[in-house]
């Protein structure tokens, strides 16, 4: 089934970190405008009594999360790809954690050609992935028990 987001590079809640790196750093996700993310990380309290803490952006996938220094090209094709609906597709039964993040991996070659066409690698670092949420110190070890669960059962 494919999914629709619209693309965005601006005004983008930012982390300390964010900020400190914004000269060099940029970004570009797209939002889904629903709940999707949360409705994930209800099953996911419903299945294992997991609470997840909830993202700073609500449902998003990052498509761009790279160092890139050339300023001009980046306001060029940022302002030419502002709004635009990108198409996506993943699969629910899909849903992966390290103990500590959760998330779905998410396809889209849309995605991979905008990627391309910045300069950047069509496939990035962590994959384009829809993150549910993740564990603070109250439930990182119930987190992780069910993410060592999941590994000795297959699920």
């Amino acid at each position: 089934m494919n999914f629709k987001g619209e693309l965005t590079f601006k005004d983008l809640v930012k982390t300390n970190k964010h900020k400190l790196q914004s000269d060099w750093k940029k970004v570009g996700l797209l939002l889904l405008k629903d709940d999707t993310e949360s409705y994930y990380a209800w099953l996911l309290k419903k299945r294992f009594g997991l609470t997840l803490n909830r993202t700073l952006r609500g449902s998003h996938i990052t498509i761009i999360n790279d160092k890139f220094l050339n300023n001009k090209k980046w306001e060029t094709l940022s302002n030419q790809f502002e709004g635009k609906e990108v198409e996506f597709n993943y699969s629910p039964e899909n849903i992966r954690t390290d103990g500590l993040h959760w998330w779905i991996n998410v396809k889209s070659k849309e995605s991979e050609d905008i990627r391309e066409l910045f300069g950047l690698n069509r496939n990035p670092y962590f994959g384009f992935h829809l993150t549910l949420g993740y564990s603070n110190e109250k439930n990182l070890l119930h987190s992780q028990y069910i993410h060592k669960i999941c590994v000795s059962f297959n699920l």
